[in-house]
C-alpha cells in the first residue's frame, strides 16, 4: 500500500500525540503546579522585576541577560503559530479548542518555571562557553546511563526546530495576497519567496546568538505592541460580538459540537498540539536560550520563563482567536491555510491598511522565529556531534527555509507536530523526576526575598 507524504506525516503525527503524550505535558503539568503549590504565581511581579533590572553579579555565568533570553524565547515561540495556528486551531477544532490552549498554557507557565530553572542548575561551561537544556539537565542531572533519552532529543530537536512552517506560511501568504496581481506563476513565486527566505535567515543566523538577541531585542516588542494595538481596535470596533464570541469558546470547549465526530477528547488534543505549538511549554526548547542566560539564581530565570506563555497563548493567541471570531472570517474563508484567515480579519476591518498591518506583522513574527529556532536546533546538533561541524547545521537549515516555502501545510504541521511529541517524553520525564531539586531551591530562594523584602539582589 502506497501512501503520499502527507498521509505518512499525519500518520506519524497521530500516533504520537496520543493518551500518553497528553497525560504527560497536562498531567504533569497539573502535578507540578500542585507539588510546588502554585507558589510561584505569587511572584509574577517580581519576575518582571528581574526581566527589567540591571542588577546581576559580574561574577554571573552566562551570556545573556534576562529580558534577552525572555524575547528571544518569545520570538520563537510568538510568530507565525499565533497567527496561522490559532486560526488552524479553530478551523479544525472549533472555538473550544482555544480554552483547551488556555488550559495548556496555564498548565506550561509552571512547567515552564521547572524546565528553565532546571536549565540553569545544570548547564553546562564557563562564561563564554555555557550551554544548557533538556539534553544537559538529562546527564548532568540524572547521570550519563540516561544519555540516550539527551541523544534522542537532541536529534529530535534538530529536526524539530526547523522553521518548515514558518516558510510556508510566509510564502502561502505572498502567493494568495500577491500572487494574483502578477503574470509569475504560483509555483515559481513560491520558489522566489524560498530564495529570499533563504537568503535573509542567511545573513543573520550565521551572525550567531549574539546578532541574533540583538535583532529579537528590537523586533519582539514592537511586533508584539503593534498586533496588541491592532487586534484591540478590532475587537472595539465589533464590541457587539466580543461577548458572543468569549461564551462560544466556553460552550463549545464541552460540547465539541465543531469537531467531526463530536468527541472532545480530540478537541482536547488539537488544543495541546496548538498551544504547545504557540507556546513550546513542556518540549524543551525554551530551556536551551534561557539557560544561558548570565544568573546564578536558577530560579530567578525560572520566574522570567512563566511570563513566555502568558505573553504567548494567553494574551496573542487569545486576542488573535477573538479577532477571528469577532469577524466571524473563519466561517467566511473556506481555507485551512490559517495566515488568511486571520488576514481576512483584519482587512474586513480596516481594508487595505488592515492587509498591510497584518502583513507587517506576519513578516515580523515569521522572520523573528526563523532566527530564534535555528539556535535551539544548532544545539541540539552541538551536543550530538560537537560545535567542529556546526556551520554544516546552520547551512542545513538555511536551505530547509526553501523546502518548508514549497511543501505542503499539512505535510510541515505534522512533521513539526511529530517532532515536538519525541521531544516532549525527555523534557517532561527529566522534569518529573528533578523536580524535587527545583523545589528545594525554589524554598531558599523564596525565603530570601522574604528576608528582604522582596527586594532584587
Amino acid at each position: 500500500m502506497k501512501f503520499s507524504i502527507e498521509e505518512l506525516s499525519g500518520r506519524f503525527s497521530s500516533f504520537l500525540w496520543g493518551t500518553p503524550l497528553l497525560v504527560l505535558l497536562i498531567g504533569g503539568g497539573l502535578f507540578l503546579l500542585l507539588y510546588i503549590r502554585f507558589q510561584p504565581f505569587l511572584y509574577l511581579k517580581h519576575a518582571l522585576g528581574i526581566l527589567f533590572s540591571r542588577k546581576e553579579s559580574e561574577d554571573s555565568t552566562g551570556k545573556i541577560t534576562h529580558f534577552q533570553a525572555l524575547t528571544s524565547a518569545i520570538a520563537g515561540t510568538v510568530g507565525m503559530g499565533n497567527i496561522s495556528g490559532v486560526a488552524i486551531a479553530i478551523t479544525t477544532g472549533g472555538p473550544g479548542a482555544i480554552f483547551w490552549m488556555w488550559v495548556s498554557a496555564f498548565v506550561g507557565m509552571i512547567t515552564k518555571f521547572f524546565t528553565c530553572s532546571l536549565a540553569v542548575m545544570y548547564r553546562k561551561g564557563s562564561e563564554e562557553e555555557t550551554v544548557g537544556g533538556p539534553m544537559y539537565v538529562i546527564v548532568n542531572g540524572l547521570g550519563s546511563s540516561w544519555k540516550p533519552m539527551a541523544s534522542l532529543f537532541a536529534f529530535a530537536g534538530m529536526f524539530g526546530c526547523l522553521s518548515l512552517f514558518q516558510a510556508n506560511q510566509l510564502t502561502e501568504v505572498i502567493v494568495d495576497v500577491y500572487g494574483a496581481g502578477t503574470s509569475v506563476l504560483p509555483t515559481n513565486l513560491k520558489v522566489i519567496c524560498g530564495l529570499l527566505i533563504m537568503i535573509t535567515g542567511g545573513v543573520v543566523i550565521l551572525g550567531g546568538l549574539k546578532r541574533i538577541v540583538r535583532v529579537n531585542e528590537k523586533l519582539v516588542p514592537f511586533m508584539v505592541i503593534l498586533y496588541t494595538i491592532s487586534v484591540l481596535a478590532i475587537l472595539v470596533l465589533h464590541a457587539d460580538k466580543l461577548a458572543e464570541s468569549i461564551e462560544l469558546i466556553f460552550i463549545d470547549a464541552f460540547t465539541a459540537k465543531s469537531v467531526l465526530g463530536g468527541a472532545l477528547g480530540s478537541l482536547i488534543i488539537i488544543g495541546a498540539k496548538r498551544a504547545a505549538f504557540s507556546n513550546e511549554a513542556g518540549i524543551g526548547t525554551a530551556p536551551m536560550i534561557h539557560g544561558d542566560t548570565k544568573t546564578d539564581e536558577p530560579i530567578k530565570e525560572g520566574l522570567v520563563a512563566m511570563l513566555g506563555p502568558a505573553i504567548d497563548t494567553l494574551l496573542v493567541c487569545t486576542m488573535t482567536a477573538l479577532a477571528i471570531l469577532v469577524t466571524d472570517s473563519w466561517n467566511s474563508t473556506n481555507t485551512i491555510k490559517g495566515a488568511i484567515i486571520t488576514i481576512t480579519a483584519f482587512e474586513t476591518t480596516f481594508s487595505q491598511i488592515g492587509l498591510i498591518i497584518i502583513l507587517i506583522c506576519i513578516f515580523s513574527f515569521s522572520l523573528s522565529t526563523i532566527f530564534s529556532i535555528s539556535y535551539y536546533g544548532e544545539k541540539c546538533f552541538s551536543f550530538l556531534f560537537g560545535n567542529r561541524y556546526v556551520k554544516l547545521y546552520k547551512l542545513f537549515y538555511i536551505l530547509t527555509l526553501y523546502v518548508g516555502a514549497v511543501i505542503t501545510i499539512k505535510v510541515a504541521i505534522n512533521f513539526i507536530d511529530g517532532m515536538y511529541a519525541v521531544m516532549a517524553f525527555p523534557t517532561m520525564i527529566s522534569t518529573l523526576i528533578l523536580a524535587p531539586k527545583v523545589r528545594e531551591e525554589s524554598k531558599k530562594y523564596f525565603n530570601k526575598l522574604k528576608n528582604r523584602s522582596f527586594g532584587l539582589q
